[in-house]
């Protein structure tokens, strides 16, 4: 069951060789609830709480010290179970980022409470509190929900830019409803670009996401993901799975899972808590891919539909009928590599274009708007 096509590579994207290779080892799917995904978690196991599997600690710097980060980072996770009013449901994970309350997750765990479904919060304590919906972004699939307390446990920060290939990292969350279950594994991969179906009227997008083989299954969703010293680097998010997998959510984990970056989570949920929305870089332009020819002849690239008068991409000298071809160096064929750019970017950021028009290629620079 595909949840939304996966473009990989090491600066984002995936030649088409990688592309068709995906597709042979499984779809990406979205691993948290919502009402959707949770109807078979209704009849899971009964919640466990205090769950630890991985490796066991060591003095080898390949391996976290798990027990030392379950125990330091657990009270700050807690399970989001969410239920609309015909009874349907789901559950999923969250961390506490402020201690009055505030709860990063995913937005696809929270969906249904936009329509008026009710969120419960699981504290690591076994305690269970009503939560309301703060505000969402369909577009990173990051929320934020908030609970009444203070002096809560929060989760301290981390560095995701830091991040490197083959660095130990655990996982938590509340797997198939399991609280507090803590897994462990590696960095496997940087700067993926992962879209994957949304509420909203177009894709999420993981963007520059981490890939792990920590395990995660649904139900992890909006969990952490945290380095050896138990500082949050990403959101657990989606996972790649086996076509033919049984299970509402297409077969568990194969050791391929992505994370949205701390660095890409915590800016957009910082505006949901100032404000309640979240407002995106705007290149001010509308675009459609372009497919290469059926012999192989051009390359893929963003066909210019519209350009917003006065808006950025009038101001660099883009017109309707350019196609563009490459955005900061690298090559772009889907609309979801603008967003990914417009995730990871602000408003003021100048972003290199480059183009073709009537058959010759030229470069600007685009000063990313306000959207």
């Amino acid at each position: 069951m595909s949840r939304g096509e996966n473009r990989t590579g090491r600066a984002g994207r995936f030649p088409a060789w990688a592309i068709v290779l995906l597709a042979i080892l499984g779809a990406v799917i979205l691993v948290g609830a919502g009402v959707l995904g949770g109807l078979a978690l209704r009849n899971a196991a009964p919640v466990a709480r205090g769950a630890l599997s991985g490796q066991a600690p060591g003095d080898s710097r390949s391996v976290c010290d798990a027990e030392k980060v379950a125990e330091d980072v657990l009270p700050s996770i807690v399970t989001i179970g969410v239920r609309a009013g015909d009874g349907s449901g789901g559950t999923g994970s969250g961390e506490i980022i402020t201690a009055d309350g505030y709860i990063l997750t995913n937005n696809h765990v929270i969906a249904p409470a936009a329509e008026g479904a009710e969120i419960v919060v699981l504290y690591n304590d076994g305690s269970t509190h009503p939560a309301k919906l703060v505000g969402r972004s369909p577009r990173a699939d990051i929320a934020v929900i908030k609970v009444q307390g203070s002096g809560l446990p929060v989760i301290r920060q981390g560095d995701s830019a830091a991040l490197k290939v083959g660095q130990p990292v655990v996982a938590l969350g509340a797997p198939l409803g399991l609280s507090s279950t803590v897994t462990t594994g590696v960095v496997s991969a940087l700067g993926r670009t992962v879209p994957v179906q949304s509420d909203s009227d177009r894709n999420a997008v993981l963007a520059d996401a981490i890939q792990t083989d920590a395990s995660i299954n649904p139900g992890n969703s909006g969990g952490a993901l945290v380095d050896c010293d138990g500082r949050l680097v990403g959101v657990n998010s989606a996972i790649a799975t086996v076509p033919g997998e049984s299970g509402a959510a297409g077969g568990g984990s194969v050791g391929i899972g992505f994370a949205v970056p701390q660095a890409v989570a915590m800016p957009i949920a910082q505006q949901i808590i100032e404000t309640g929305k979240v407002v995106y870089p705007t290149f001010g332009l509308s675009v459609s891919p372009v497919v290469p020819g059926a012999n192989g002849e051009g390359e893929p690239g963003l066909y210019v539909q519209a350009v917003v008068p006065g808006g950025p991409a009038d101001q660099a000298g883009l017109e309707p009928g350019d196609i563009i071809t490459r955005v900061d160096g690298a090559p772009v064929g889907s609309v979801d590599d603008l967003t990914a750019k417009q995730l990871t970017s602000k408003p003021g950021d100048e972003v290199k274009v480059t183009y073709v028009r009537d058959g010759k290629t030229d470069r600007t620079t685009v000063t990313l708007g306000s959207g």
